[in-house]
């Protein structure tokens, strides 16, 4: 029996230094020296705080600011220890009901504005936790950030093509632009 049993603890205990130490380590410290930036979670200082990461979205209900896709974490938003997908399916009430408070919300904002409302702006993305909004949202949302702020549309339409980002690749997704940083180039002028 202690032939059979001395073999299999010896590779349990090699496979677990291996796999459980050996290996992480290795990962986590290639990790550090090539990507350092993203292995810490991508976060974004200004004056020594940590105000979010690139990663993960975050709520603004400010007319000042432009607003990012809604957040499908509950009851905080944009809480990424809680990110589930909504699960509601398009004839789901609450689906409706929470795509309608949105719209209230966004024309309550800007009524002036009869431009359609960009669909990534009503509703959660896959995680509820998307950091980024398409350009159209963006454009849409760039009147009313410059009256909030006294500043041109065309002083916002330069922070908000400098904050695009392309596609992955050049071919993979569609371009678009991260509300924080965004933001933070918003807070810059004034």
């Amino acid at each position: 029996m202690l032939t059979l049993v001395k073999p299999a603890l010896v590779l349990l205990i090699l496979f677990t230094l291996i796999t459980g130490v050996i290996y992480p380590l290795l990962v986590t410290g290639l990790a550090q020296a090539i990507f350092p930036f993203q292995a810490n979670g991508s976060l974004i200082v200004k004056d020594e705080q940590v105000i979010g990461s690139k990663l993960i979205g975050q709520a603004f209900d400010d007319p000042r600011y432009f607003w990012g896709r809604l957040s499908a974490t509950s009851p905080v938003p944009y809480n990424a220890a809680a990110s589930s997908g909504s699960n509601l399916g398009p004839t789901n009430p609450a689906l409706t009901d929470a795509v309608q408070a949105r719209i209230a919300a966004l024309k309550e904002a800007d009524p002036q504005n009869t431009l359609p409302i960009p669909v990534d702006l009503v509703t959660a993305s896959g995680s509820g936790l998307d950091p980024d909004i398409s350009v159209a949202a963006a454009l849409y949302q760039m009147p009313r950030v410059a009256r909030q702020r006294g500043l041109t549309e065309g002083q916002v339409r330069i922070l908000v093509d400098q904050n695009t980002q392309g596609r992955q690749l050049g071919f993979l997704g569609e371009p678009r632009v991260n509300v924080l940083q965004l933001n933070q180039a918003l807070d810059a002028i004034k």
